[in-house]
């Protein structure tokens, strides 16, 4: 089973932090000097993080999502007020800990993005 590490709430909601910005595609072939046409700077805070008082962090661990682009070691950002959905990516406490994995509310069923790993009845439906 897939497992998460918490690593918190949001540290400062409302906070802005910003990086630098590149708004050009970027090629995926040559190497571009994209210093020479940086355009201001992007806060994450802004297109990530909705609702800052619900979101925490988390840390992947294991290959269960592995077919949904989810890897070992990726980091998640976890947002509580957003209502799952079925088909829905989440991440669930089941036996006291937290996974992620897709939601199926039709068989009430926590399914794994990786073949070899197996789906989780959820806890209380009656399928």
């Amino acid at each position: 089973m897939m497992k998460l590490e918490y690593l918190g709430e949001h540290p400062n909601p409302g906070t802005s932090f910003r990086i630098p910005y590149f708004p050009g595609a970027v090629p995926a072939g040559f190497p571009s000097p994209a210093d020479d046409y940086m355009d201001g700077k992007l806060d994450l805070n802004e297109h990530l993080i909705r609702h800052p008082a619900a979101t925490f962090y988390c840390r992947v661990s294991g290959s269960s999502m592995e077919g949904a682009g989810i890897f070992d070691g990726d980091l998640l950002v976890v947002d509580r007020a957003v209502e799952p959905e079925h088909g829905s990516i989440v991440v669930a406490v089941v036996d006291g800990e937290m996974t992620c994995k897709i939601l199926d509310r039709v068989r009430g069923r926590l399914l794994s993005a990786n073949v070899s790993a197996p789906s989780i009845k959820v806890p209380g439906s009656p399928f």
